[in-house]
C-alpha cells in the first residue's frame, strides 16, 4: 500500500511534521525492528522521520497527531469521518480505536497537523485523500501510561 502526503492546498509538497523528541527512539527502534517483516512501512515511518521537526515533547503543539492523541480524520471521498488513537504496538485495541503506530495509516498520521491532507492509496488501488480535522490533547477513552 503506498500513500503520499501533499498538503490541502494541492501545492505536491508534503506537510510538515512535528515528532516529540520522547517517542523518537521508540519511534526508530520500532522502525529497525520491523525491517525484515515490513521492509515498506518500516522504510515510510523512518523517512517520516528522517524529515520531520523533533521538538522537546513540552513543545510538541497540541493540534499534531501523536502518540495517544486521539485524531479524527475524514475520507474526501466518502466524507466518513474517522476517530482513532495512536498508540504503540502493545498497547493497540482497534475496537477500542486504539491503532498501532506500525500500521500503514499510523505512519501516515503521526506528525500531521490539523488541516493536513494525504493522498492515499487503498488495498483495492484507489486514491482517497484523508484531512486531519482534530487531534485531541490526549487519548480521550483512557489515560496513557508514561510513554
Amino acid at each position: 500500500m503506498n500513500e503520499q502526503r501533499s498538503t490541502s492546498r494541492g501545492t505536491g509538497r508534503r506537510p510538515k511534521i512535528v515528532i516529540g523528541a520522547d517517542c523518537l527512539d521508540r519511534l526508530e527502534a520500532l522502525a529497525e525492528g520491523a525491517i525484515q517483516r515490513s521492509p515498506d512501512l518500516a522504510d515510510r515511518l523512518l523517512g517520516e522521520i528522517g524529515r520531520a521537526r523533533i521538538v522537546p515533547a513540552a513543545k510538541l503543539p497540541p493540534n499534531v497527531v501523536a502518540i495517544g492523541r486521539a485524531v479524527t480524520y475524514r475520507d474526501e471521498t466518502t466524507a466518513k469521518e474517522n476517530t482513532v488513537t495512536p498508540v504503540f504496538p502493545e498497547d493497540a485495541d482497534i475496537a477500542r480505536g486504539r491503532m498501532s503506530i506500525m500500521t500503514p495509516i499510523g505512519v501516515a498520521l503521526i506528525g500531521l497537523a490539523e488541516g493536513a491532507s494525504l493522498h492515499w492509496d487503498t488495498r483495492d488501488g484507489k486514491r482517497r485523500v484523508l484531512t486531519v480535522l482534530h487531534v485531541a490533547a490526549q487519548d480521550a477513552t483512557e489515560g496513557l501510561e508514561a510513554q
